[in-house]
């Protein structure tokens, strides 16, 4: 799933521009970004240079009596990965380094005032539905080059670096300007989440065609059961995920790849309009209305009760309703279903990607203790950790190989190997937040407010080109 990146030099006004939309232009912070523009970035960074003794142990030079600075976002993944597992394991290390640990649902309303006053912290899991604009602090010199991280050693698997032990891709999916500047974490598998025991309890089985699962939604509509069903009112990014997961499938990966590319008339194609039929259809007839101004949890509890049959979701779902879900509920997850009988992709195709941004302040007070988390994060047993407490991989390649660790992990890792090769993603909704805000609009219009195909592949198209002429939009390609 490799990413590659072309990202032309932004000039100052441009970089003003997207500095402030993230709050680095508060008074405060004149002088601060004024000199970190002027600078081109981190390179003379004290971050740049080790600041303890560099070792075997310690590649990367961390000062080992100096603090770490952590935040940590509090959403589905929870946060005892980080306390449990890894704040343990690089303690081992530093044993006189203490880590400051903060949690927050609100990543943006707690970290952003932070870099404004120049104090931020050393370390942010920059994730949730108020993250921050992380190209915005990648170009303002606010986020420390990782290339350091990926040339050590890892912590526990011998004679590999820890770029050698990742998945194929996951350095590149955060790389800006030729570097790497953002740790993708989780790898997550997308699909659609139903009820083992529901399934089991009535005779059903996953279908893999269109018009099996019309049928099976009949069969949960005559039952009393919403067929399908998500949040409009905050995960709305859910279903827009579902409906180019359908053009994907049926016009293949580079469907996904044109829209990336800002390519011309690339929301207009023939797969994105099939797709947003289809789901279009499904919204009008298997769905809930008052689904629009819930959220998700609200609706995933509906789930957890069986009073809705598919949740489309990625697999950290699990995880975020272990509290709501009755015993022998059995989460389990299949692909979305071929909508034509000519797809290009198979049915057992999906979208998976690596996700969930870790990156490091070049700015904060301790940068190097701060990679050096990262790379406790990246050692085997961290990886094997997170994913015991939240039910979701990494990107550490193997970390649990054998285990079965829960109902919808196992599911989830079939339909990986289902999959093989054939998997994808996109990479618009981080690049260009008009267009990720556009297309949660517009497919809510299209499940809930009687849009159509048509007007869902204008509206975007529209927003499309906007982001496209627009000079003070830096693009990226891939």
């Amino acid at each position: 799933m490799s990413e590659i990146f072309g990202t032309p030099e932004l000039d100052r006004r441009t970089l003003l521009r997207r500095a402030a939309a993230v709050g680095l232009l508060a008074t405060p912070a004149v002088g601060m970004l004024s000199a970190c523009v002027g600078s081109g970035g981190s390179d003379d960074d004290q971050a740049d240079k080790p600041q303890g003794e560099v070792s075997s142990t310690n590649p990367l030079g961390v000062d080992p009596n100096t603090p770490v600075e952590i935040v940590i976002f509090n959403g589905g993944l929870g946060t005892k990965y980080a306390s449990d597992v890894d704040t343990p394991s690089y303690n081992k290390l530093f044993p006189n380094s203490k880590v400051n640990q903060t949690n927050t649902e609100e990543i943006a309303t707690v970290v952003q005032p932070r870099f404004t006053a120049g104090n931020p912290p050393d370390m942010i899991n920059n994730s949730g539905s108020k993250l921050m604009d992380q190209g915005a602090l990648v170009q303002a010199g606010q986020v420390q080059d990782l290339t350091d991280l990926f040339a050590a050693p890892s912590v526990d698997i011998e004679g590999k670096t820890v770029k050698d032990t990742l998945i194929p891709g996951t350095v590149e999916q955060g790389t800006f300007n030729n570097k790497p500047y953002v740790l993708n974490y989780a790898f997550t598998v997308f699909g659609l989440w139903y009820s083992g025991k529901l399934f089991s309890d009535n005779g059903w089985t996953a279908p893999t065609t269109w018009a099996d699962f019309t049928a099976l939604l009949d069969k949960m509509k005559a039952k009393g059961i919403t067929p399908y069903g998500y949040a409009g009112a905050n995960a709305s990014y859910y279903q827009y995920l579902v409906i180019l997961t359908s053009a994907a499938k049926i016009g293949g990966p580079d469907i996904l790849k044109n829209i990336d590319n800002l390519e011309d008339g690339a929301w207009q194609s023939d797969a994105v309009k099939q797709a947003a039929k289809a789901w279009g259809e499904i919204g009008a007839k298997y769905s809930n209305k008052a689904f629009l101004g819930l959220k998700h949890t609200e609706v995933q509890l509906q789930h957890d009760q069986y009073k809705v049959g598919f949740y489309p979701s990625g697999s950290w779902l699990e995880n975020e309703q272990a509290k709501d879900t009755p015993d022998g509920f059995d989460y389990q997850v299949m692909p979305v279903p071929s909508v034509t009988t000519a797809d290009k992709m198979p049915a057992t195709a999906i979208y998976a990607a690596a996700g969930e941004q870790y990156f490091v302040a070049s700015k904060g007070k301790n940068p190097r203790g701060g990679m050096e988390y990262l790379r406790h994060m990246l050692s085997k047993a961290g990886a094997k950790g997170f994913t015991e407490l939240t039910k979701v991989l990494t990107v550490v390649a193997g970390a649990t190989e054998g285990e079965d660790i829960s109902p919808g992990l196992t599911s989830g890792n079939k339909m990986l190997s289902a999959a093989g090769s054939d998997y994808f993603s996109y990479r618009f909704d981080t690049w260009y937040k008009k267009l990720d805000d556009e297309a949660r609009a517009a497919t809510n219009e299209l499940m809930f407010q009687g849009g159509t195909a048509d007007k869902f592949c204008a509206r975007m198209q529209k927003v499309a080109d906007a982001v496209k002429a627009d000079d003070s939009i830096e693009k990226f390609t891939r």
